[in-house]
């Protein structure tokens, strides 16, 4: 997911849905009065009680057996004459009364005792950071993010290379990303860069300026290891009954495909099944740059698809699924702003929303429908859309084309939509190397 800006996966990477409060235990019983006030008693907030009710509590207190308020069995023959007030007890102040509770027993973790993993993505489009703790075996909890839009590869394909402003604007991003990193106490963290460092002439000088001025260091990482990031970050959207996916990251720089073979068996490192991948240097800004993203007619689309086709058909390990792609248990599995925009269209969202979109499956005709639907909108259509916006309405459909030039290659009636990619991939990586699922967790239960 390299191209939308959003804020959060099973045996390669995952969000836990825990409840985030950093402290467990039950919520604090109110008093009869408080509950009916605020309406969680009996009445719904009516402080009179039905009668029936109060004749049946008068029926209890002339009964003889009293029963313990912790739930014990009652206590032969007692009465409630002979029950004797327990003596008052002055209570202790905050420090003591919590040690009184906490005693020395054994204590289960919270949030806060959890160590802290961090990635950072700076793309050709889109810088964007993660925070994470973990939580059950494979699965992480998002404790902070930040995205934003900073085009670090705008005029790139071009000049060959990064222009004084894209470097302000990504400075200025990373800035606060060294804030959010400071501020906690970091277990270990990966921080990379992709496409634009990687093919720019000043990518080095400007990887200096980032240590000098935002002090992150910043490691450009090849296209093979991105390909298998954008894998692992995915590998819950794969479904056990899977046989085989073409996982594809449309970027702003260049665009992963990585062919995936599950069918004999599968390990808990979903990259590990990678038979072939390829990375195109070619993505929605520099595809858009060169052929035009405000006004595309249909003649500018299909010369667009036919650049991408070209450049599939050079990757010659393209066939290596050709005995799984009839089957259907065979699906694509797309990572990026151009799927999650799609998919966005696709549900008429009066917002984006990715707990609606992320791991969405779309039948082939409604991909179809919806790239026509979206090439038949003009530019100011598209910046209209809640699900497209300024940002990326000139970019869209540049993505579009690279999609269909997948799809002519790889036809399949499934695709699944994943609004997540290299981060959750780096925080799956950064957890399973620490040893923090094992360490942590025990048959299932934490410890």
């Amino acid at each position: 997911m390299k191209d939308r800006e959003a804020g959060a996966s099973a045996p390669d990477a995952g969000v836990s849905g825990d409840d985030p409060s950093p402290h467990g235990g039950e919520r604090p019983r109110l008093s009869r009065q408080a509950a009916v006030l605020s309406g969680h008693g009996h009445g719904n907030g009516d402080a009179t009680q039905p009668k029936a009710k109060t004749r049946k509590r008068r029926k209890r207190r002339r009964g003889r057996k009293v029963y313990a308020r912790d739930g014990a069995q009652p206590v032969a023959g007692e009465t409630v004459a002979a029950r004797q007030p327990a003596p008052v007890q002055k209570a202790a102040p905050p420090l003591q009364a919590a040690k009184a509770v906490a005693g020395d027993a054994p204590r289960a973790p919270g949030v806060s005792d959890l160590p802290v993993f961090a990635a950072l993505d700076l793309g050709t489009n889109n810088c964007r950071l993660l925070v994470a703790v973990p939580g059950r075996p494979g699965q992480f909890r998002v404790i902070d993010a930040f995205s934003r839009i900073v085009r670090l590869g705008e005029g790139l394909s071009a000049s060959g290379r990064l222009s004084r402003p894209a470097m302000d604007r990504a400075v200025e991003a990373l800035k606060v990303c060294s804030d959010k990193l400071r501020n906690r106490k970091i277990r270990k963290a990966r921080l990379i860069a992709t496409e634009a460092c990687r093919s720019a002439a000043n990518g080095a000088e400007f990887i200096d300026r980032v240590e000098r001025e935002a002090g992150l260091k910043l490691e450009i990482i090849d296209r093979q290891t991105e390909a298998r990031l954008a894998v692992s970050g995915c590998g819950s959207l794969i479904e056990r009954d899977t046989d085989g996916v073409v996982l594809f990251d449309i970027g702003g720089g260049s665009s992963e495909i990585a062919l995936i073979d599950v069918s004999r068996h599968r390990s808990p490192r979903l990259a590990n099944h990678i038979v072939s991948w390829t990375s195109l240097p070619v993505g929605v800004v520099s595809l858009a740059e060169r052929f035009g993203g405000r006004t595309v007619t249909p003649e500018i689309f299909a010369a667009m698809v036919e650049d991408v086709a070209a450049r599939l058909r050079s990757f010659d390990g393209r066939d290596r699924l050709s005995h799984i792609v009839s089957s259907p248990k065979f699906h694509l599995l797309g990572t990026s702003g151009t799927v999650t925009t799609l998919a966005g269209v696709h549900l008429e969202l009066d917002r984006y929303d990715r707990r609606r979109v992320d791991g969405l499956w779309m039948d082939g005709t409604s991909v179809d429908r919806m790239v026509e639907k979206v090439r038949g909108w003009d530019f100011d259509q598209r910046v209209a859309n809640p699900c497209i916006g300024a940002d990326r309405a000139d970019l869209v459909l540049a993505g579009c084309a690279i999609l269909e030039a997948i799809r002519a290659v790889w036809p399949s009636e499934r695709l699944r939509v994943a609004d997540r990619g290299l981060r959750e991939g780096i925080l799956s990586e950064l957890m399973a190397d620490d040893g923090v699922w094992r360490r942590n967790w025990r048959n299932g239960q934490r410890v």
